[in-house]
């Protein structure tokens, strides 16, 4: 394990925070070019610790596969020298119940039931279309009949912007 001094790192004698910038740096350059090579994966979300933890969460359009998470692992890991830089890294899929962040989710996602919350409702729909700027929702609902009593089945559709959705995840029917 590496040790560093408070302004400097002993391995390498550049200050620390020289260091991680460089480190960072790299990983994420070596990140897009393998981003680049698979453009059916996209990523989701990327962390590195002060500890050189790499944490990389990655989406695909048609799914991610337990091989692509090896393919964007490999394209990090056998670039960086293992005797200049300790670190750890972890690559995982986005997972089927995270919630839903970019718009190229939603895209893959069209034809399937979304829970979607606003700030004003919460919504269980299908989804119909999903573009730049927002996504169009259709979802059956009783509402009260306009003339006598009782209730009757209407079809609903509703067009929400991405900046007004709290969260947006995948309902997962069995």
């Amino acid at each position: 394990m590496q040790r560093c001094k408070i302004n400097e790192c002993e391995r390498t004698s550049r200050p620390l925070f020289l260091y991680l910038k460089m480190f960072n740096t790299t990983v994420k350059n070596l990140l897009e070019e393998a981003l680049e090579e698979r453009s059916d994966l996209f990523l989701i979300d990327f962390t590195i610790s002060n500890d050189q933890s790499i944490n990389i969460i990655i989406d695909g359009d048609n799914g991610v596969r337990v091989e692509d998470c090896m393919f964007i692992s490999r394209a990090i890991e056998h670039n960086i020298d293992r005797e200049e830089h300790d670190f750890s890294l972890e690559v995982a899929s986005n997972g089927a119940t995270a919630p839903l962040v970019l718009p190229r989710q939603f895209v893959k996602n069209i034809g399937r039931t979304l829970d979607v919350r606003t700030k004003t409702e919460s919504i269980e729909a299908a989804l119909i279309n999903a573009s730049n700027e927002g996504i169009e929702l259709s979802w059956k609902a009783r509402e009260q009949k306009p003339v006598g009593k009782g209730k009757v089945t209407v079809q609903k559709n509703a067009k929400i912007a991405y900046n007004d959705i709290v969260e947006a995840k995948v309902m997962i029917k069995f």
